[in-house]
């Protein structure tokens, strides 16, 4: 029978030496075990035991990693790998007050229950967990030990000005991305450190840091777990945290543990936030600064008895409640939920009817959940796994292993997709080390390990090269110095400062030459400010002589192919503003001047281009055209130039012999559907007015342009007629037809009519052949425009003998649109007849007697 020693139980904060102190009391005995909590820290500790005892005489063990010489004495494991069944003479848990979190507690609690050495056994953690160790370890001896060094508040601090050797701390990848990133640019470069990368990734990340090629090092609160670092300042980013069930603010013990990396062995270190975190309580500042912290009242259990005789059992035992109030049994932890969803497969559930089966099924849902994805994701991956096992090879073969390392063995990409292939990979190393799950374990877990160094060699270049940048670091000197800078402006636009490209100015425009945000954009204009300001002075002073302007479809103004401003909306369609593109760098003098001369020559360019319209308007504006001719002319000016018939077709059909004079006189075709000015009816021309109608007042945000010679264009859903007549083309049906073509057609019907008597016609080739449209657009063409069919040809793909005419209802019957409400028309709209008095009735006479 084994006799197990008293427990000791080293309480109290960071930097006190107990993780030190445990690794000298185990190296002092025959053999050892020690849990951490992170595999960063176990391979850290594993390299202190090998540079101490030799390679054969330590061991390495978790998850993803097994490193187990034949004569092995001292093994450093996670928590999860502590191999319980193994007798040694020391066994240590380090960080115990984990046993509190949600996820992971359950197997700290189990350990520090159960987890024994047959000479000495030491438990590390928070002063927090004193009462619960009394109570569950009562006859543990508690030794408290003192910080080497002051933490002190200090207060907040932008991430812009933190101190050096500071560790900026935030609790998600992306935060501690964006944290770095801004550090690159404002300071040069920075270190990261999380929990998900791999220790090889980490160690090479630190040394960045440790070596000074970087100031800063950005952080999750993997550093708060005993991770030995050069670091002065704690500066926390977030106050917030995910804990894989919800976001919560940190307590005060997490806070503590964290800040408590500030400061080395007997250097004083400080404390504070930085971003937009708000300042600390100070009721919390000083319990941090004291290390005075509430007690842990209740930690996670599960019970360590699990009956595999079925399923059920095995629920019911895993839903077992503790007897001790202080153990809350876990709730929703990853491997039981994954239990659920497995079980509930009918296939796999038929696998787990004996002991051996249930127990297989609960050790692939034990599988960590190391891409941190959904668990109805992590679960269709161990149903996988789990289909190998029980199937005809009981075992996942060579062949799909291979084909599982050989996908994820690519280090292209970027940090991001480097980071979830490590993912991947951590999980089939840790399919390959439980050995009686592949073929040939030992070739699998050489295979991880060779496929881990080399993702993780990508991931450290890939996190220097981007969170590194000595040519920033150069640029913000220079600028703090406040020293001239050799700069310049090549020929091809780029932009150069003390010898490093920073961009690129086109037109007037610049562009940083990298692959950050808003902020790192405007670090690189301001190293560039003295080279830039000249060059734009110059290029305005030329936009200021221009005498011509190209206006490309999206209504920006082109110098030498580059854009340099863009219309905006004015007093009216054909009277835009101008807003340039850039320039910000350049005088307000030289803008105000470019602007002026562009605003001219668009001006020109309309006037010239669209020469007829510009007639109209100005013939409209000032009352030149008699009665109804004035309203259809205004309309066709705010239109582009163009409009439906049937829009105005009260209107038209009112209109006298001189008011249609008077229109045909400025160019406009009163056509049987449309009315409009042939001459704007050109590509060049017909795009200028659509793009000028899309930068206008309420404009359409997608210039309509139709490519040059189409006589039919699709019917876009959801955009307005008016942007197709403005464009020279009026919505039939699924197509819109170019208005010349469409008055062709309806010279051809009239004509083919006239021999009727009942004013039909027979389609002919010519109509079809008109549009270029098949027999089928055509006919809905004709449907559109009014006609209808009253005779069918003989053969109905073709067009011979086909009759039509028109409906007894006109297609350009009035339909009445609200006119715009800031228009004459529009008072006139709401005006409303008098109702007709009733005739009054004349009394009857009265009948003589």
């Amino acid at each position: 029978m084994t006799v197990y020693s008293a427990v000791t139980t080293v309480l109290g904060p960071t930097n006190t030496g107990k993780t030190h102190l445990a690794v000298e009391r185990m190296l002092a005995r025959a053999s050892g075990i020690i849990g951490l909590p992170l595999r960063l820290l176990a391979r850290e500790v594993y390299d202190r035991v090998v540079r101490a005892k030799g390679s054969q005489a330590a061991a390495l063990i978790t998850g993803e990693e097994k490193i187990i010489p034949a004569n092995a004495r001292y093994f450093v494991c996670t928590v999860e790998s502590m191999p319980t069944e193994m007798r040694a003479a020391f066994v240590c848990v380090d960080e115990i007050q984990l046993a509190a979190d949600p996820e992971r507690g359950h197997v700290f609690t189990d350990r520090l229950l159960h987890a024994r050495g047959t000479e000495e056994t030491m438990l590390l953690g928070s002063d927090s967990m004193r009462g619960l160790v009394r109570h569950l370890v009562p006859d543990a001896v508690i030794e408290t030990r003192e910080r080497f060094s002051t933490l002190r508040y200090a207060g907040p601090s932008k991430l812009t000005k933190l101190p050096r050797r500071t560790a900026a701390v935030a609790f998600s990848s992306q935060s501690v991305y964006a944290i770095a990133e801004l550090l690159r640019r404002q300071r040069g470069g920075a270190a990261v450190v999380m929990g998900a990368l791999s220790p090889r990734t980490r160690n090479a990340q630190v040394e960045l840091y440790q070596s000074g090629a970087v100031d800063y090092l950005v952080a999750t609160d993997a550093i708060g777990m005993g991770l030995n670092m050069n670091v002065d300042h704690v500066a926390f980013a977030e106050e917030t945290k995910f804990d894989g069930r919800r976001r919560r603010p940190l307590t005060p013990a997490e806070i503590g543990q964290i800040a408590g990396r500030a400061g080395r062995f007997r250097d004083d270190g400080h404390f504070g936030e930085t971003g937009e975190t708000r300042p600390f309580d100070p009721h919390l500042v000083t319990a941090v600064e004291n290390h005075n912290f509430a007690p842990i009242e209740r930690l996670y259990w599960r019970s360590e008895r699990l009956d595999f005789s079925s399923l059920g059992s095995l629920r019911k035992t895993l839903q077992q409640p503790s007897r001790d109030p202080a153990l809350k049994r876990v709730r929703n932890a990853v491997d039981e939920r994954t239990l659920d969803i497995l079980s509930n497969d009918p296939r796999i559930a038929d696998t787990a009817r004996t002991p051996a089966g249930v127990r297989l099924l609960w050790e692939v849902c034990r599988t960590p959940d190391f891409r941190k994805v959904t668990v109805d994701a992590h679960a269709r991956l161990l149903t996988r796994i789990h289909e190998h096992l029980t199937g005809p090879g009981e075992r996942l073969s060579s062949d799909y292993m291979a084909g599982q390392f050989n996908r994820l063995d690519e280090i292209g990409g970027d940090v991001h997709a480097l980071s979830q292939r490590l993912a991947q990979v951590r999980t089939w190393a840790y399919v390959a080390h439980r050995g009686d799950w592949t073929e040939d374990a030992l070739t699998w877990q050489a295979r991880a390990r060779e496929v881990e160094d080399r993702l993780s060699d990508a991931l450290h270049e890939s996190l220097t090269k981007r969170f590194v940048d000595q040519r920033t670091s150069v640029l913000m000197r220079g600028l703090r110095e406040d020293r001239d800078m050799l700069a310049g402006v090549g020929k091809d636009g780029r932009v150069t400062v003390e010898g490093h490209p920073v961009g690129r100015l086109e037109g007037l425009k610049f562009s940083p030459d990298i692959e950050g945000g808003q902020l790192e954009a405007r670090a690189l204009r301001n190293a560039a400010e003295k080279a830039l300001r000249p060059e734009v002075n110059r290029r305005l002073g030329q936009l200021a002589r221009l005498d011509h302007m190209d206006i490309d479809p999206d209504g920006r103004l082109l110098h030498d192919g580059a854009p340099v401003a863009r219309l905006a909306p004015g007093r009216s369609i054909l009277r835009p503003s101008v807003v340039l593109i850039g320039g910000e760098l350049g005088s307000f003098e030289a803008r105000e001047r470019a602007i002026a001369r562009l605003t001219e020559t668009v001006a020109a360019r309309i006037a010239k281009d669209l020469k007829p319209l510009m007639a109209l308007t100005e013939t409209s504006d000032r009352g030149g055209l008699p009665g109804l001719a004035g309203g259809i002319a205004w309309r066709m000016a705010q239109n582009g130039g163009a409009l439906a018939r049937r829009e105005v077709a009260q209107d038209v059909r009112a209109l006298s012999p001189v008011e249609r004079r008077a229109l045909r006189a400025l160019g406009v075709t009163i056509g049987e559907h449309a009315l409009f000015l042939p001459a704007l009816l050109k590509p060049k021309t017909a795009h200028l007015i659509a793009t000028l109608r899309a930068c206008g007042p309420g404009g359409e945000a997608r210039p309509l342009h139709p490519a040059p010679g189409l006589v039919t264009i699709p019917v876009e859903k959801g955009r307005a007629d008016s942007d197709y007549t403005a464009a020279g083309f009026l919505p039939c049906g699924p197509l819109a037809v170019r208005l010349d073509m469409l008055e062709r057609l309806a010279d051809q019907i009239r004509d083919a009519a006239k021999a009727s008597k009942d004013r039909s016609f027979e389609l002919t080739a010519a109509m079809t052949n008109g549009l270029g449209t098949s027999l089928k657009d055509f006919r809905a063409i004709l449907s559109a425009l009014g006609y209808v069919r009253t005779k069918r040809g003989d053969d109905p793909q073709k067009a011979a003998g086909e009759r039509w005419r028109l409906r007894r209802r006109k297609p350009d019957a009035p339909r009445e649109q609200a006119p715009p409400a800031d228009t004459p028309f529009a008072v006139l709209s709401q005006l409303k007849p008098a109702p007709a008095r009733p005739a009054r009735r004349k009394p009857a006479r009265k009948r003589s007697r």
